[in-house]
């Protein structure tokens, strides 16, 4: 008998959905083996149909249980749970501000809890969190380690749950087979019409769409395109630095962004001191709504957010000048505060900001579509390495792709 086969501790676990097509039945396996384990495809049942989803049962093999462990926790990421289920395990938390020892961390991808012997989803799934458990009510929630109170019940371990990977969901566009190697070479006329498409089906739906920019949408010259997606009802909410509406609020006042004249692309007489004169003015004034209902601010991208009622969340960081008085410095109200006005989008469209864009995408459940748009790639590279899998990457300037995208959705 082969060495894999006298392994002698065994587990049995299950994958169910689009396993094939979408190779999650192939990374399981080679997990496996990686891992120093073997394997016994015990029952396989596969779709015949794009549309119909898949079936395996495999017995895991390891010769000890630390590697048996090891390597069910590598596949459980990919949908694969043991056949013999029970309660999820949880413990009392000891202190504030940290989880128990052993407690589970949270991915991005859908996730359910088994409590009382019933299956139950997890909510606000975000990824890098705990789960709070509270069996009376038989309910489960993401928790940031921050948020954590003594006495909270956190799920411990891997039993009792199960993920969900995006990937043995069935695919329905070509957004969101796009979500591959970035590249500055893919068509962008297709990739324009995708996420604009993917935007309409979310309005439509009645879900958000929030919007991640960072100050180079101003100084591109880009401001009008955003004012065109909050008029037309393609922006709903808006995630940002200090940068941002300090740059768009002198471009507003003064005709410049960093000093440059938005008319000519050259700089002006004490052009450099707008953006702090900006900030000043909005200060003495109270606020951003303030300068909007004086009259002193008439437009651009913040004049908008007021005039159509567009919530907003700036988050300070150590570099900021002024900062606006709407700006919020302690980074951990910040967080809070975005993750409040996170409930209900389907669609992010983060553009020219890596900060922004990689402290939002860890936000963010994995069925939430995002378009990430920078001239870097290493931006949109580590979005994804980061663990937002679902982002559509776009390497280019941010005008020209916000012209288009707002072309493409006046069609409609």
């Amino acid at each position: 008998m082969s060495s894999s086969l006298k392994s002698a501790f065994v587990e049995e676990v299950e994958i169910e959905g689009h396993i094939i097509d979408s190779l999650l039945l192939p990374k399981v396996l080679d997990e496996i083996l990686t891992q120093g384990g073997s394997y016994v495809i015990k029952e396989i049942q596969v779709g015949q149909r794009q549309a119909d989803t898949s079936y395996a049962r495999i017995e895991v093999r390891a010769e000890t249980p630390e590697v048996l462990r090891r390597l069910l926790d590598g596949i459980h990421d990919h949908g694969a749970v043991p056949v013999s289920s029970s309660d999820c395990k949880y413990v009392a938390a000891d202190l504030d501000g940290a989880f128990p020892e052993q407690f589970y961390s949270t991915t991005n991808y859908r996730t359910q809890v088994r409590l009382g012997g019933e299956w139950i989803d997890v909510e606000d799934q975000e990824m890098d969190c705990g789960i709070l458990v509270d069996p009376e009510s038989v309910s489960a929630r993401c928790i940031p380690m921050t948020e954590v109170k003594a006495g909270d019940r956190i799920v411990v371990g891997r039993q009792g749950l199960r993920v969900f990977p995006s990937e043995s969901q069935a695919r329905h566009s070509l957004f969101e087979f796009m979500a591959s190697p970035v590249s500055s070479e893919k068509p962008k006329g297709v990739t324009v019409r995708e996420i604009a498409a993917a935007m309409k089906r979310c309005r439509e739906s009645g879900e958000k769409i929030l919007a991640v920019l960072g100050p180079a949408v101003v100084h591109t010259g880009s401001v009008e395109h955003i004012c065109a997606l909050i008029r037309m009802g393609y922006l709903n909410v808006l995630f940002s630095g200090n940068a941002l509406p300090t740059h768009d609020i002198e471009l507003s006042l003064y005709g410049t962004s960093l000093g440059i004249s938005a008319d000519h692309g050259l700089p002006t007489e004490e052009g450099h001191e707008h953006h702090l004169r900006a900030i000043n003015t909005i200060r003495r004034l109270g606020g951003i709504r303030t300068a909007v209902e004086r009259g002193v601010l008439k437009s651009g991208i913040m004049y908008e957010c007021i005039k159509h009622a567009i919530p907003y969340v700036l988050a300070g960081s150590i570099r900021d000048d002024g900062p606006l008085p709407e700006v919020i410095t302690d980074v951990l109200v910040a967080q809070r505060t975005m993750r409040e006005h996170i409930h209900g989008v389907g669609f992010a469209l983060m553009v020219a900001t890596m900060l922004h864009a990689i402290a939002t995408g860890n936000l963010l459940p994995a069925w939430v579509k995002v378009a990430c748009v920078d001239i870097n790639p290493a931006t949109v590279t580590k979005l994804t390495d980061r663990g937002s899998i679902q982002t559509v990457g776009v390497v280019t300037d941010a005008e020209p792709f916000l012209r288009a995208l707002v072309s493409e959705l006046a069609k409609s």
